[in-house]
């Protein structure tokens, strides 16, 4: 008998009470999963995907937290959708243009979530010129009621936009282009039932705007082409992009079932590990649905995760049930045998990975915190599902005879290749091992010195560079003047101060600084208004385009600042438009308004930061600058505190865990080489990393340290481990690998960099189990203290 077969005998009497609860019961356990699935599939077919504004923003940051309080007052300023109507040939003085742009302004304003009374373009009356004449200002509606179409209608039209202030901002630079903009509610009224509040379906949104907009327009009149950005249509389009991730998971399975009978050589078990895991994937999706929650394009990774761990617990359980037929005398022996074997580190391994999911809770951004909740709930279900119910099933229907004679063969025969990566443990490679582990570690602390902080792009990074959307913001930066990235810096006043020199002049002096700060094109505030009509009133001298410190001047110089000041005139916003909004542009310009605002506050006047899509990516930045390493630390406290309590050992737990952190710096070097930085899509990706890559080094470990306690040398002890668990190991990073890497392919790139870190950090952890642990363990562990003792891990009783 060898001193596996002898450690295995040892193990084989023992059952626990949980164990007996179980097979004792085995007809109640099969019926209470398949009571719950019913119920949950009901529950899984209801879940629907859902996002929303405030869920994907840091709500208690200090930005956050000062933007919604003066929500109200930031006309337009918050969650907006821009549409800019081309003219492909001429300009936008034509006369089918503006009825094809009055079309579109009435078309808009009827669609469920405008916010009809912000919505502004050429069409809307608020937008008005202005000018001085000999007997003083002058002024109307840029479309007057006048306009019938003919040549001199257009003519003056053209007039009017010129006085307006509106070119670069509602009418492109060139006059080739002109701007929709369209506010949005949060919640609107059902329009079936105005008297109940509904909240914005933006998937519902993006495909009113594309049908009842995009492609209705461009089909009715050819010399129309439509571009639309904006926070609504963004989300719009990711969620439109879980369709093509149902595909992937379609594709995942069917590649994990051949893998699966290539490893089983057994339909049987293969079906069982299939559907155990399939229903572990339905209790995820229906506990979200039940507890309140839907799918948005953050959380569609979790039934892929769910999957791929359910999987691997799967491969690992039919292994050693494969083993334990051998000498077992009935299929439900050896399913007893294997549950009392591997419940435990399976257990601890789970925990391991709701570990990983549970320190993301720390993050203040909604979709962050329903992943991990989602996630953690969906390892939960796994116990039930793979680490109870498939042993259940497995002592039912078996293993074939093909497969078990399989594993009798494998069990008696000399493996080259286990035998071959058994090296790795001795004495002459494990130093090269360590050496090359250290330079590698090295390098990657070097490299990952690159990382940066949120978006490296322009436009929406979450999407491909290709993408309509992207390249619709592409046009609109490229024709105006005012970019989509805007930060707005609210300036608070007593009521009605906002107009007062003393109030203004520091607005114009921030301007003047945001200005001058590298990554702004331009500033807008009540200032820039107040300059121009005083100018005006000085028959337009340059000289007198400065504040006045006669206070009616101020005041009647701020009439025409529609939107630049609330109805108190207590909240005046200044507008500053960036040229993107990169991690280090954001970065650079809070920094100066920062500083701006500490010089500047004092009693009755206060510069507050910030509004606008920049100052709300400027404060997930920061929430995620300040996160990452805390989630790091975090997650590995507690995935060392496990190991420590599993195996009671700090050499043990050294041997598991640095292995881990060299995949950690490594993949943050591959995100700096790759161009992907740290954000709200890949900072979970951390925390998942370590997490789930913690289950490779359980399982070798603990079966390693059994070999070792048998009395076998560490590189025999290695060797036998590979022979009775390696196979398992490197199915299951290849299927936990295999879960995630389809959605390197996806359309929405987030994901896409998503799937591609996950990939690469679950092979290495496998890779750095397989090879780096038995290094570890040449330097860490001693065999001869092992040796004969049953003390140490919880596996040992």
């Amino acid at each position: 008998m060898t001193s596996r077969e002898s450690f295995d005998m040892q193990h084989k009497d023992k059952a626990t009470l949980l164990e007996r609860l179980i097979f004792n019961n085995r007809p109640m356990v099969i019926a209470i999963c398949l009571l719950v699935s019913v119920f949950l599939f009901w529950q899984a077919t209801q879940i629907r995907p859902s996002t929303s504004f405030e869920k994907m923003i840091p709500l208690q940051h200090p930005f956050i937290e000062q933007m919604m309080e003066h929500r109200n007052d930031l006309a337009n300023l918050g969650n907006t959708v821009r549409v800019s109507v081309e003219a492909v040939n001429g300009d936008i003085f034509d006369k089918d243009y503006m009825e094809t742009l009055r079309q579109i302004h009435d078309e808009v304003f009827y669609i469920p979530g405008v916010d009809r009374a912000g919505l502004k373009s050429l069409w809307s009356p608020s937008v008005r010129w202005s000018e001085v004449t000999e007997e003083g200002f002058s002024g109307g509606e840029v479309i007057p009621n006048t306009y019938n179409g003919s040549q001199d209608s257009l003519d003056t039209l053209r007039d009017n936009v010129l006085k307006s202030g509106q070119v670069g901002r509602l009418v492109a630079n060139n006059f080739k282009s002109s701007i929709i903009d369209i506010p949005l509610l949060e919640n609107h009224p059902d329009p079936q039932d105005p008297g109940r509040q509904v909240k914005l379906d933006y998937q519902q949104f993006s495909h009113q705007l594309e049908e009842k907009i995009r492609d209705k327009f461009q089909a009715q009149n050819p010399n129309v082409k439509i571009h639309i950005v904006g926070f609504a249509k963004k989300v719009g389009d990711l969620i439109d992009g879980l369709v093509m991730v149902a595909m992937f998971f379609g594709v995942a399975l069917v590649i994990t079932w051949a893998l699966l009978y290539w490893f089983t050589w057994c339909i049987r078990s293969t079906i069982a590990v299939l559907i155990t895991t399939l229903v572990a994937v339905v209790w995820q999706l229906g506990l979200m649905h039940a507890v309140g929650f839907g799918l948005d394009p953050y959380s569609m990774l979790v039934p892929f995760l769910i999957f791929a761990i359910g999987i691997s617990h799967g491969v690992q359980k039919i292994n050693g049930i494969a083993l334990q037929s051998s000498d077992a005398d009935n299929a439900l022996t050896a399913a007893r045998r294997t549950f009392r074997q591997l419940f435990l580190p399976g257990m601890i391994a789970i925990l391991a990975d709701a570990v990983g999911f549970i320190t993301l809770l720390i993050i203040d951004i909604g979709v962050i915190r329903e992943l991990a909740i989602g996630a953690s709930i969906g390892v939960a279900v796994i116990v039930f599902t793979n680490l109870i119910l498939l042993p259940v099933a497995i002592s039912y229907v078996g293993i074939s005879q093909k497969a078990i004679a399989r594993s009798k063969k494998d069990a008696t025969r000399e493996h080259p290749f286990w035998r071959l990566l058994s090296n790795f443990a001795s004495p002459k490679v494990a130093p090269v091992s360590v050496v090359l582990a250290l330079l590698a570690f090295g390098g990657g602390l070097w490299y990952s010195q690159n990382l940066k902080i949120g978006d490296l792009d322009q436009g929406a990074p979450e999407l491909r560079p290709d993408s309509r959307y992207n390249q619709d913001n592409s046009f609109i930066i490229s024709n105006y003047s005012t970019s989509s990235d805007v930060l707005v810096i609210m300036v608070k006043t007593p009521a009605e101060s906002c107009s007062i020199h003393s109030t203004m002049a520091p607005i114009d002096e921030l301007m003047w600084t945001m200005d001058n700060t590298p990554g702004v094109q331009s500033t807008i505030s009540l200032v820039t208004v107040s300059k121009q009509v005083i100018k005006g009133m000085n028959e337009g001298s340059l000289k007198w385009e400065t504040l006045s410190r006669n206070p009616d001047i101020l005041n009647n110089s701020i009439a025409r600042a529609d939107g630049l000041y609330n109805a108190d005139c207590s909240l005046a916003p200044v507008l500053v438009f960036l040229n993107d909004h990169k991690a280090e542009t954001l970065e650079r310009v809070t920094a100066a308004a920062k500083a701006f605002a500490d010089s500047h506050n004092k009693e009755g006047l206060q510069f507050l930061l910030a509004a606008g899509n920049a100052g709300i990516e400027a404060a997930t930045n920061e929430v995620i600058k300040s996160a990452e390493l805390t989630i790091l630390i975090l997650v590995y406290i507690c995935v060392a505190v496990m190991c420590m309590i599993t195996f009671r050992s700090f050499a043990a737990t050294l041997c598991i865990v640095l292995p881990l952190v060299l995949t950690s710096v490594l993949g943050n070097a591959l995100m700096a080489f790759m161009g992907i930085g740290v954000k709200v899509a890949t900072l979970p990706v951390v925390a998942l990393g370590v997490g789930i890559g913690v289950d490779y080094g359980i399982y070798i470990y603990s079966r390693l340290e059994s070999f070792l306690r048998a009395g076998l040398p560490l590189q025999e002890a290695y060797y036998e481990t590979l022979r009775s668990t390696g196979k398992a190991v490197l199915f299951t990073g290849l299927c936990l690998a295999i879960g995630v890497c389809t959605w390197i392919f996806s359309a929405i790139k987030f994901q896409a960099d998503m799937g591609l870190m996950l990939t690469f950090m679950l092979l290495w952890n496998m890779f750095g189990a397989l090879w780096l642990l038995p290094a570890l363990a040449r330097f860490l562990i001693k065999p001869e203290k092992l040796a004969g003792k049953e003390g140490g891990s919880i596996f040992a009783h």
